[in-house]
């Protein structure tokens, strides 16, 4: 049977030691957070995913969700599950206290998210999905919009949905034909089929709070004629109570490979009564709050899968007896001696370990850059972060998506023909990562966000927010004799970014399909340069406790070991990126397509 224990450790090490998220208490609003605090939510946010959410993710796989005359009945356990998990208020943790959050900044919301995606994807998507739906609401509602729906997403009594994706579009959002037809009293008919909604019908909450993509009657074409609608499941009346059935309706639900206890639905809108939210025609502006935080959502999803699928092939390889080690007998009074000592399976766990860390730290970077984009009263810091956010979402939702298959499958593979059994649960992780490196925008168009629209925005002041720090930080410590084995492979590979940077530039001025064809090797190259760099903040860190005789020696040597296998062995990836990257776009379209 798989096992799952919330990795509070490496957490704390990433939020207090590297990232110093205590200096979140002076921005406005979180005067009362502290260390301590957010070690005490995050300790029974633990408790909750180990105890409670993890064993049912097995058997909520193997069971699935039931569609039965209209009705999506969500696994058994599920509805419990959900009830605890909304009493303890997790559903609000980040959010407005003005509407029953906790007001607990976005960081620590990050942290318990891998957590709850390491125990147990699908569950995590019904509070996903809402937290998306209070943010778009939060930012672009009225305020009676705001007071009649963000109380009950944040208690957790109603869930959200996004509702974009259409039979004949996914990405080219442009081509949608969901109507919004206006009505007298200031309510708009909706009329459309929308697919792949993730939690669009189920059984866990008394209300379903759909946010929808429709154009108006005088919409202009593609996406600027996009307008986003507020359309509950249940009308509500005047004093807050749940009215009349709306005509929205869930017509069947997706056979999947993976996520089976999370409700993927066929949608029918007819005639259904909702809301404008924000402005005519703007509601790619107020949908993409919802994609931003899905996108980063979803990014944790697969550094949760990294982290459930290392832990269960770790656990296996300590206990697996198989041959005995290359260089003698290890374990004398066994028949033979556990995997871990075999070489191939210590580089499949610690690529698994060395990618994990350093992806935590980059996601966790990019979650507090979010508190100090959405706090700060400081403008300049405020723009820096919301700049480096913009930067990093495409990178972190693809990479660490990339990599949560990429992970779970090299983890299954240490089983060996166990892991292609359901038993185990390790096939489950496989199968499970996969749709996160799809839904969201697939990872090819999060490359050609990074490079059609963040690189060259105001001439690469978003990437100057990231290059500049990694430079400063190579300056400072390439003369520290103890940090050379860390700083020299970073600042190589830094450079040779710089280089595919240049280039991509100029020729995709040139010819934007130079830039399309090198996207996602650059992204990849990218997010390689990022993960080096926040290992080399952790080496420094770890380091400087040990010369000062603080924390656990063998955790912070650990830490080190670990650096320096993903310097030595992981990193190296960057150069044949490289090398990619500046081979251009004429092997790629050169070709006719009638070729292929």
């Amino acid at each position: 049977m798989p096992v799952y224990n919330p990795p509070l450790d490496d957490i704390r090490f990433v939020l207090h030691d590297v990232l110093n998220v205590d200096a979140l208490s002076s921005l406005e609003g979180y005067e009362d957070f502290s260390a301590d605090l957010g070690d005490q939510i995050l300790e029974e946010g633990g408790k909750i995913c180990e105890q409670v959410l993890f064993p049912l993710n097995l058997s909520g796989d193997q069971e699935g969700c039931r569609f039965e005359n209209g009705v999506v009945y969500t696994p058994k356990g599920f509805k419990e599950a959900y009830d605890t998990f909304a009493e303890g208020g997790w559903c609000g943790l980040s959010g407005d206290p003005e509407y029953g959050g906790m007001g607990m900044p976005v960081i620590l919301n990050t942290a318990m998210q891998e957590m709850i995606c390491s125990s147990n994807m699908s569950f995590g998507m019904y509070p996903g999905l809402s937290q998306g739906a209070y943010e778009a609401l939060h930012y672009f509602g009225t305020d009676e919009q705001k007071q009649t729906y963000l109380p009950k997403l944040i208690e957790g009594v109603w869930s959200g949905t996004m509702n974009l994706t259409e039979p004949h579009c996914g990405t080219d959002l442009g081509l949608i034909k969901t109507k919004a037809v206006p009505n007298d009293d200031g309510s708009f008919n909706i009329t459309g089929t929308k697919i792949f909604i993730s939690a669009g019908e189920h059984d866990l909450t008394e209300n379903i709070v759909h946010l929808v993509l429709a154009k108006l009657p005088d919409a202009p074409d593609g996406v600027k004629g996009i307008s986003l609608f507020v359309v509950p499941k249940f009308l509500i009346n005047d004093d807050g109570s749940i009215g009349a059935r709306n005509g929205a309706a869930c017509g069947s639900i997706e056979h999947k490979m993976g996520i089976h206890a999370n409700s993927t639905c066929v949608m029918n809108f007819d005639d259904a009564k909702g809301w404008l939210v924000g402005e005519p025609h703007k509601g790619l502006k107020a949908m993409f709050v919802m994609m931003n935080a899905a996108r980063l959502g979803v990014g944790m999803q697969g550094l949760g899968i990294c982290e459930v699928a290392y832990q269960n092939a770790l656990a296996y390889a300590k206990d697996r007896l198989q041959m005995r080690s290359l260089t003698g007998v290890k374990a004398p009074e066994k028949p033979a001696d556990p995997i871990i000592v075999h070489p191939d399976v210590r580089r499949m766990l610690l690529r698994a370990k060395s990618i994990t860390e350093g992806g935590r730290a980059l996601a966790y970077w990019t979650g507090v850059q979010l508190d100090y984009a959405e706090r700060s009263i400081d403008e300049k810091e405020k723009q820096a972060a919301d700049d480096l956010v913009a930067l990093l979402t495409p990178i972190v939702k693809a990479y660490l998506t990339d990599m949560g298959t990429e992970v779970a499958n090299e983890c299954l593979q240490v089983y060996g023909g166990h892991g292609y059994i359901a038993e185990w649960g390790m096939e489950q992780f496989v199968r499970d990562a996969r749709i996160a490196q799809i839904y969201e925008g697939t990872n090819g168009i999060q490359a050609l966000d990074l490079v059609g629209r963040k690189m060259p925005k105001d001439f690469g002041r978003l990437l100057r927010r990231f290059f500049h720090p990694v430079q400063e930080f190579i300056n400072e410590h390439q003369g520290n004799e103890q940090m050379q084995d860390f700083v020299f492979p970073m600042a190589k590979a830094f450079m040779k970014l710089q280089q595919a940077t240049a280039m991509i530039a100029q020729k995709g001025l040139k010819n934007p399909d130079e830039a399309g064809a090198a996207s996602s090797d650059y992204l990849r190259q990218f997010a390689l340069v990022a993960l080096a760099y926040m290992w080399c903040r952790m080496v420094l860190v770890a380091q400087t406790k040990l010369e000062a005789g603080e924390g656990d020696k063998e955790f912070l040597e650990t830490k080190i070991k670990t650096a320096q296998f993903f310097m030595a062995r992981v990193l190296p990836e960057t150069d044949a990126r490289f090398k990619m990257v500046m081979a251009g776009g004429d092997t790629l379209m050169s070709m006719k397509a009638e070729a292929f």
